[in-house]
């Protein structure tokens, strides 16, 4: 608890209106419309592989290929718009793996308000089978289309796996956390309060040195430690801190020498 002024301060000097122009969210911030926003910002997080600015100009990039349009290019989206996609490479991302999640968005817009009413869907029923909400997402996503290849599933995260699920986590403070000047706020489907921490390099590193986290491995279970943790500091709000984090790893804001427990 003696740490949380200190992380809150950094926190509220790292998570200002300047972040977004350097940060994939920006991509939620490009657009007027709700559908526009998540689709953007799904595919973004999607694409939230490295270095930001690299991350950055290949959502850039994949968004002018679909005309900067996202939900009316998803809705009209045909297997030949494989073509606008060609030699588009990110990371591990090929044509054909945004084509398999083109495909499957175009399903839900077909059959769902919007992809906020998926998502409801998916936590409603992890409620009623005592499973946690992303297992449920991750299973109904990959069922809804024959499009999806076997590469391209892996894309998708799942706790039942034990993996940290850090892009959907991420994906997911964009769009629930409200009365930020980053992130969004367009959905309620949950509250912040049941967000989880999107746990990447920095952070897990970083929550290394201050004790926040003793769990070695960045997985599933590191992630409901530190989440843990940060639910002592704010039980209504716990993945804010990821932005406090973020600052002292990647962005040179320091923490007093006595909150350095551990070496990294």
């Amino acid at each position: 608890m003696e740490l949380k002024p200190i992380l809150d301060r950094i926190n509220d000097q790292v998570e200002a209106p300047g972040y977004v122009q350097g940060d994939p969210v920006q991509f939620m911030h490009a657009f007027e419309s709700k559908r526009d926003r998540e689709i953007a910002g799904f595919l973004a997080g999607m694409m939230a592989w490295g270095r930001r600015d690299i991350v950055i100009r290949k959502t850039e990039q994949l968004l002018a290929r679909m005309g900067n349009t996202p939900y009316q290019y998803v809705l009209n989206y045909s297997p030949a718009d494989i073509r606008d996609f060609t030699n588009f490479r990110h990371r591990t991302f090929k044509p054909i793996d945004i084509h398999g999640l083109l495909s499957t968005l175009q399903i839900i817009y077909q059959n769902y308000e919007d992809f906020e009413a998926f998502w409801k869907e998916c936590y409603i029923r992890a409620k009623a089978d005592n499973r946690h909400f992303l297992s449920v997402f991750h299973h109904r996503f990959l069922s809804l289309s024959s499009e999806l290849t076997g590469r391209t599933r892996k894309h998708i995260s799942n706790p039942d796996k034990n993996s940290p699920c850090k892009r959907l986590f991420m994906f997911l403070r964009w769009t629930i956390r409200q009365n930020s000047p980053v992130d969004t706020g367009i959905w309620s489907f949950i509250s912040a309060s049941e967000l989880m921490i999107p746990l990447d390099v920095h952070v897990a590193r970083q929550s290394r040195r201050l004790g926040l986290l003793t769990r070695k491995s960045n997985d599933w279970k590191a992630v409901e430690e530190l989440t843990r943790t940060f639910r002592l500091l704010n039980p209504d709000d716990p993945s804010r801190y990821d932005y406090a984090l973020f600052g002292i790893g990647a962005l040179g804001y320091t923490v007093p020498d006595r909150f350095l427990l551990n070496s990294v």
